[in-house]
């Protein structure tokens, strides 16, 4: 076979799950979009990039017991395929955190290529997956640079509270710096209202006041607020198994496809 009808290697698009604000439903979408795409059936590795740990945790990872996590890979030598751990859910895999990675923003500083470091621990790995989904920590720091750099696109939750969109415009102007001296590649897909209460004006006055802001990068789907979404990560399940047939699990499912529909 000559070069022109070679077939493509499989390579995995990543996303970036970021905002510096806490308490947006970052590690909650992070989990359940994995676990929504993994339903799909496409193969799906979850980074945990958050010293917190919540996605690990999110998956019954018990971050406490772990004697490496993506720490090793980025500041020491080991190789990510045996960081990679299977969840129960088909087609899942999860790279763990522990508070171990804490350390790394400082450390990194004088680490040669240090934007550049988890870019380059993904490589080997990103043809066996189909969809790569990294769960930054809250902050600017250089662990999210470096998932930025990493990244093809940026997933955003903004939540429907006042000053959702504060400090969206120094998230941006971080995703702009990092496209141009970085990842001329990276590009924000798509913003995702989160903790939606369909009984407030106040909601649907944030989604329309992001949309107005975003326009079409606003993803359809609005993940609303649920006790049972809130409850699954503390038995380790995305809400599609903890509550499968619940509000919180359908919006997940049509986030995913969302997703795909829009790769």
């Amino acid at each position: 076979m000559d070069e022109a009808q070679a077939p493509t290697a499989k390579t995995a698009r990543v996303f970036a799950v970021v905002n510096q604000k806490g308490g947006v439903g970052k590690s909650t979408t992070a989990v359940n979009l994995a676990a929504g795409l993994g339903e799909r059936g496409s193969r799906v590795l979850l980074v945990d990039l958050d010293p917190q740990g919540n996605a690990t945790s999110g998956y019954g990872l018990d971050k406490n017991q772990r004697q490496e996590c993506i720490y090793n890979a980025l500041l020491g030598d080991t190789p990510i395929e045996q960081l990679i751990e299977p969840v129960d859910v088909k087609h899942v895999f999860v790279v763990p955190s522990t508070i171990q990675l804490a350390g790394a923003e400082i450390e990194l500083v004088s680490a040669f290529s240090r934007e550049a470091k988890l870019k380059s621990v993904l490589a080997p790995i990103l043809g066996d997956f189909d969809h790569v989904i990294i769960d930054c920590p809250p902050s600017l720091g250089l662990l999210t640079v470096n998932a930025l750099t990493a990244a093809d696109g940026v997933i955003i939750p903004v939540q429907c509270e006042y000053y959702a969109l504060e400090g969206l415009s120094k998230l941006l102007e971080s995703v702009k710096l990092v496209k141009t001296h970085l990842n001329s590649s990276l590009e924000v897909f798509g913003v995702l209202m989160t903790m939606y209460d369909a009984r407030t004006r106040l909601s649907s006055q944030v989604v329309d006041e992001v949309k107005d802001f975003f326009g079409e990068r606003v993803f359809s789907t609005i993940i609303p607020r649920s006790v049972r979404l809130s409850e699954a990560p503390s038995f380790g399940q995305p809400v599609t198994v903890y509550d499968s047939s619940g509000r919180g699990a359908e919006a997940y499912r049509s986030l995913a496809k969302e997703v795909m529909d829009r790769v």
